[in-house]
């Protein structure tokens, strides 16, 4: 794969020491190559994101948060590369070196996409007051940066009704990127999801370690549909392409044994196309896209929420569902179940440990 930091960071026209033109809130520079100390305009706001493992193209987050800086920029009549760009991270120890790199290319609003940018975001962010930063999945105490959550575990609960309504083999599977607070949300709402409409299913539950390893993905889903599970949902990244991988060669391989992919935090149907038709059962949604593409907006305008926490559940349609290949039955299960959360009358538990089979 290309280096595409380094493309993206070209296509600015920057090399080592250089800045845009804009200076707005970023970095320590006092003056933009014009001269000047005010604040950036509008029509010169730049927005950047500082991807996780897994890239843009992985079919899932990274993918969503991009998607909805894409949109930011069409809104706004901005170019690529000038106005919004994208710093990818290939390994945990580039996390620090990209959001500097974002720094000194003075853009007004740093994004780090997943909570796994915490500790780095943390470090430079503390460094450089005046900078405006957002931290996705997870919370940074600081004036500069602001915070945004979901309520996976309730998307994953409707994953696991959906899971539960539509197996034939009472077996099916979860498998998780790198064990963590966040996954946790997934799997444990899964669980549950599943639990609530049938206790006796078997529910195997395997993590890759890894949001970017699509043959241990494909590793784990093989095991799995070997031992009779017939769904299997991902909320692992790029890794979750293997678990497609993995079950389009079965089906096309043995079509008739019918087996599902459940997708994770964007619409993945298109992973799911195979010579005979398409195996996304359905995908949880999660609106990383439209956050960027609102707090983008509120920030360009000056107001910037630094220091908040926000928490985008169902009630909020921050997270959700899709309908994709759902019968219809099971998809009237679902609405009940979504409804029955937005009134409170189901509490989706958060950690795995708080799962139980009734």
């Amino acid at each position: 794969m290309e280096n595409r930091n380094l493309k993206k960071l070209l296509g600015l026209g920057l090399t080592t020491g250089l800045i845009l033109a804009a200076c707005g809130n970023g970095g320590d520079t006092e003056e933009s190559s014009a001269g000047s100390e005010e604040s950036t305009s509008t029509d010169d706001f730049s927005i950047v994101m500082v991807t996780d493992i897994g890239g843009v193209d992985d079919g899932s987050f990274n993918q969503s948060a991009w998607e909805g800086m894409q949109a930011w920029g069409e809104e706004h009549s901005k170019e690529e590369n000038n106005g919004f760009a994208y710093i990818q991270s290939n390994e945990d120890s580039e996390f620090v070196p990209n959001l500097n790199q974002a720094l000194n290319a003075d853009f007004d609003l740093i994004y780090g996409i997943g909570y796994k940018l915490k500790p780095a975001m943390e470090d430079v962010a503390s460094s450089n007051p005046d900078q405006h930063f957002v931290i996705i999945d997870d919370v940074i105490e600081a004036d500069n940066v602001a915070s945004v959550l979901f309520k996976d575990h309730e998307a994953a609960f409707l994953a696991g009704v959906a899971a539960a309504s539509t197996t034939q083999t009472d077996r099916v599977g979860f498998v998780g990127g790198q064990e963590s607070a966040v996954i946790d949300r997934f799997e444990a709402g899964f669980l549950a999801g599943v639990y609530a409409v049938n206790p006796d299913i078997t529910v195997d539950v395997e993590y890759a370690g890894s949001f970017g390893d699509a043959a241990k993905g494909k590793q784990l889903a093989a095991a799995m549909y070997s031992n009779g599970a017939d769904i299997i949902y991902h909320a692992s990244g790029d890794t979750g392409n293997g678990v497609f991988t993995e079950a389009k060669d079965r089906m096309n391989a043995n079509p008739d044994d019918q087996i599902w992919v459940i997708g994770v935090d964007r619409d993945q149907t298109d992973e799911g196309n195979y010579d005979g038709g398409n195996l996304t059962l359905t995908s949880t949604l999660k609106g990383v896209g439209q956050v960027v593409q609102d707090i983008s907006n509120e920030s360009m305008e000056g107001n910037f929420k630094g220091g908040e926490v926000s928490n985008f559940g169902l009630a909020e349609e921050g997270v959700d569902l899709t309908e994709g290949n759902l019968s219809e039955d099971v998809w009237t299960v679902v609405e009940d179940y979504r409804q029955q959360i937005i009134d409170g009358e189901i509490e989706v538990p958060e950690n795995p440990a708080d799962v139980k089979a009734e």
